[in-house]
């Protein structure tokens, strides 16, 4: 089983201690870096062998806060993939954090099998992306729609294959798993995930399933 290497930053220690003792009870996760901030993190990410392939992200704390950290890591580190696990739940927040380009948005009274899942799937797919999230992402392009009224009209012209890979990418497939449902190579489908990620000026994955889901690409249960 493939290891996945996971970073914590949050600034209150009881909470980041007892999720570094879970982190390091899961078998393929190995914890390599523990900060209680942003400067912290930053000052870890310079001298460790092996940055983390995931980060659990805080969004309060001194000094810089868990948007500001972001996006600096997008800029910086744009390898690293940005999981926010925080106690605010307010839509606008939820889809400006996927929007800016984290994989996922979790909240902190999660149970520990779903932190443990979307740790997977971010790193295995790219974005993790739960019932709570898909509704403020939602909620926050129908109230963007009502001031503009174009938000049900993709402003881009997309090709028939690439919205079938972006109807796959959305179901969590990976590029893999996407070449051989679609009889292609996985290079091929990776050209169509660059082409996506270019013509709606996305980030990463989880911005493409936003873009779908703000201009209703694809249909959520």
């Amino acid at each position: 089983m493939e290891q996945i290497r996971v970073a914590i930053v949050d600034d209150q220690n009881i909470f980041r201690q007892s999720l570094a003792i879970l982190i390091n009870s899961v078998p393929n996760f190995e914890l390599v870096a523990d900060a209680g901030s942003a400067a912290a993190l930053l000052e870890i990410l310079k001298t460790i062998p092996s940055l983390p392939q995931v980060l659990l992200l805080d969004m309060n704390m001194p000094g810089m806060n868990g948007i500001e950290l972001n996006q600096l890591l997008q800029q910086q580190y744009p390898q690293i993939k940005v999981m926010v696990l925080s106690v605010h739940s307010q839509e606008r927040l939820i889809a400006k954090m996927v929007s800016a380009g984290a994989s996922a948005y979790l909240f902190k009274n999660c149970d520990k099998e779903e932190l443990i899942t979307a740790i997977q799937t971010v790193h295995h797919t790219g974005f993790y992306i739960n019932r709570q999230t898909l509704a403020a992402i939602q909620n926050a392009a129908a109230r963007r729609g009502k001031s503009t009224n174009v938000f049900s009209t993709s402003p881009f012209e997309l090709t028939n294959r690439e919205k079938e890979v972006l109807e796959l990418i959305c179901k969590e497939y990976a590029s893999s798993e996407i070449a051989q449902k679609l009889f292609l190579s996985i290079r091929t489908v990776e050209g169509h995930r660059n082409n996506l990620l270019l013509k709606t000026q996305s980030r990463n994955t989880a911005g493409l399933v936003l873009y779908a889901v703000k201009h209703q690409l694809i249909e959520v249960i």
